[in-house]
């Protein structure tokens, strides 16, 4: 594991030059290369656990949605959808008796009528949710999850340096001033309205596709794929029968030059592929977010041996 933990700060570091290096070029390089490789291989994994759901067929039912979703044009809609569909996986994964369910909805509902009436949270969240939500929130949530689950001051120190990285682009931004104009466009193109989007969280009027935020996002898409690479040997989602490595390798390579013989239509289809892997991993995410606050509480507890020995010196 101390291997592995290295090799993850490693790629961390680099992640970070290149993000300052060549922001925009990274971005693209890490959506339209890497992202089609992570996206079939993980559903691959996940297939061989079900999903975490309890039945394969759900999925599927999840699948249709997330390529229903990807053809709405409505923003609110779009964010409707996708947080209906991860509450439904919250549901199936994470609960276990009524008081749950009834708990879980309740909130949910709230959620919901909130976003509603204020608009256009539902259109921010459906643009956040399988872009910086997806590649930077769970990613610190399994790093996090991991690093209490091994107590390893390691995997801690990753998370720290993780947090470090984005606020040190958030402080001192790449230069978009090396940019080729071509890239940019193309990188505006994909991403430019998460630029709105955190405008609305943050009531920051203005922000926009700039050196800034295309190195932020260029350095959590890059590692967050890097990082589902270097996991091969921990959780084995290279330990597939030779057809379906195959399988895998021809829908990449596929999505990938179909960017390049046309990119607004490879553009469609990474959008449709991505949505697909985002929605299928919702009940991976919900279930990794209630076992890090289990994990949470464990640790914010007293503990019994403490408490007694405490009671002995009284």
């Amino acid at each position: 594991m101390r291997n592995i933990d290295v090799a993850h700060l490693g790629l961390m570091l680099l992640a970070v030059v290149l993000a300052y290096v060549i922001p925009f070029e990274l971005l693209l390089f890490a959506y339209v290369v890497l992202g089609p490789a992570h996206y079939a291989t993980e559903i691959s994994w996940l297939h061989d656990r079900k999903y975490f759901l309890p039945h394969r067929g759900v999925a599927v039912v999840f699948a249709l949605i997330a390529i229903v979703a990807a053809l709405i044009d409505s923003g609110s809609w779009f964010g409707f959808v996708l947080w209906s569909a991860f509450v439904v996986c919250a549901l199936i994964a994470t609960t276990t008796t009524g008081g749950q369910v009834v708990i879980l909805l309740t909130g949910a509902a709230g959620l919901t009528a909130v976003m509603y009436v204020n608009a256009p949270a539902l259109a921010v969240l459906g643009i956040l949710l399988p872009t910086l939500i997806h590649v930077s929130l769970f990613t610190l949530i399994f790093m996090a999850l991991g690093a209490l689950r091994t107590r390893s001051p390691m995997q801690a120190a990753l998370i720290a340096v993780y947090v470090v990285a984005i606020g040190l682009i958030l402080i001192v931004p790449p230069s978009a001033s090396t940019a080729i104009p071509k890239f940019a466009e193309v990188a505006h193109d994909y991403f430019g309205n998460v630029a709105p989007a955190l405008s609305q969280v943050f009531r920051v009027h203005g922000l926009t596709l700039d050196g800034r935020l295309t190195g932020l996002l260029a350095f959590v898409y890059t590692y967050h794929y890097l990082n589902w690479f270097i996991k091969a040997d921990v959780i084995r989602w290279a330990n597939i029968p030779p057809r379906r490595l195959a399988l895998v390798c021809g829908v990449s390579a596929a999505s990938t030059a179909l960017y390049f013989y046309d990119y607004r239509y490879g553009f469609v289809m990474l959008l449709a592929f991505s949505l697909i892997h985002v929605v299928l991993e919702f009940p991976l995410n919900a279930l990794a977010a209630r076992q890090l606050g289990e994990a949470l509480w464990q640790v914010a507890l007293p503990k019994p041996v403490a408490r007694r020995g405490l009671a002995r010196r009284r």
